[in-house]
């Protein structure tokens, strides 16, 4: 039994958790008994571009905690090159950019350092938790940002660079809005819950926010329902895009957007309107908020074996 300090760090929030692991094979198969997480702490991303400011967010977050662990796993938004945390999209990190998460978190803990993308370390616990019945799975993340991972063959995919699964900068309307990585119509400029925000304040005022714009959608407004479909056609259009291109077995959805009440309903109808070849099984994320953590404890526990 070994513990994992397991990091989440997110456009809005970062999570740490104490997780009591036991890896009992490779990473290829990964049978595990459950993660416990026995303690869990949370903070606000502070939106700056100064690092650090995300340094000492880190060290009061995590400081307290290292004495517990035996090592550290890290989801983070953006691309994980090498250690280093480049933000694909600045905007979800208050401009930050090529941060130097891993040897930062070292310093920080003394303890050796394992670190993934958030939406990958997410699609692993959903492949995990849905018992690996699929062997080629997508998870897509529709939240602050909109982010997928890849499992294929059993395997999760990361990439030589770490963008492997950065679906969500995937061309959904070329007349679209220009999305923060610079591309214009990403599918995240149309469905992420910053892109929900940007579209219910030029319908309802500057005050808005996309948690408004969804309970307007809930209490039937018309032109909140409009941008609420919007974004799920846009996910829906992902899903087929990733389905031909890898041949997927099933989709897991999670993220505050994508799991609010019948946002995968919305997806669904969305779906339904394309060929058959275009629609796999699409599930509801099963690790829900802990998918990241559970995720990138249960990954780094495997890797950390399979290098021994």
């Amino acid at each position: 039994m070994t513990i994992c300090l397991a990091v989440d760090i997110g456009g809005t929030k970062l999570a740490a958790a104490l997780i009591e692991m036991d890896a009992t094979s490779s990473l290829s198969s990964s049978r595990m008994s459950a993660p416990r997480i026995v303690a869990r702490h949370l903070a606000e991303t502070r939106s700056s571009g100064d690092p650090q400011v995300l340094t000492a967010t880190l060290t009061e977050l995590l400081g307290p905690l290292a004495a517990s662990a035996d090592y550290v796993a890290v989801a983070s938004t953006g691309i994980i090159d090498h250690g280093v945390l480049t933000a694909l999209n600045p905007h979800n990190l208050g401009g930050l950019d090529r941060f130097p998460l891993q040897s930062v978190i070292a310093d920080i803990t003394g303890l050796p350092v394992y670190l993934i993308n958030d939406a990958q370390a997410a699609a692993w616990a959903e492949y995990l938790a849905y018992e690996q019945s699929f062997a080629d799975l997508a998870f897509i993340t529709v939240s602050t940002g909109v982010g997928a991972g890849l499992v294929l063959n059993h395997q999760l995919i990361t990439g030589a660079r770490g963008i492997a699964g950065h679906a969500g900068h995937m061309l959904a309307d070329p007349q679209g809005p220009t999305c923060g990585c610079g591309r214009r119509g990403c599918v995240e400029a149309i469905a992420s819950g910053r892109a929900i925000a940007a579209a219910g304040q030029a319908v309802f005022g500057t005050d808005c926010s996309g948690l408004q714009v969804y309970q307007r959608y809930l209490q039937g407004d018309a032109q909140a329902q409009a941008i609420i479909e919007l974004s799920a056609a846009a996910v829906a259009e992902l899903i087929a895009n990733l389905t031909i291109t890898l041949d997927l077995d099933a989709i897991v959805i999670g993220g505050g957007v994508g799991l609010a009440e019948n946002y995968i309903a919305l997806v669904e109808q969305a779906l339904a309107r394309m060929p058959a070849l275009y629609r796999p099984q699409v599930l509801p994320a099963r690790c829900h908020t802990d998918a990241g953590l559970i995720g990138v404890a249960q990954w780094a526990a495997a890797h950390s074996q399979a290098q021994q």
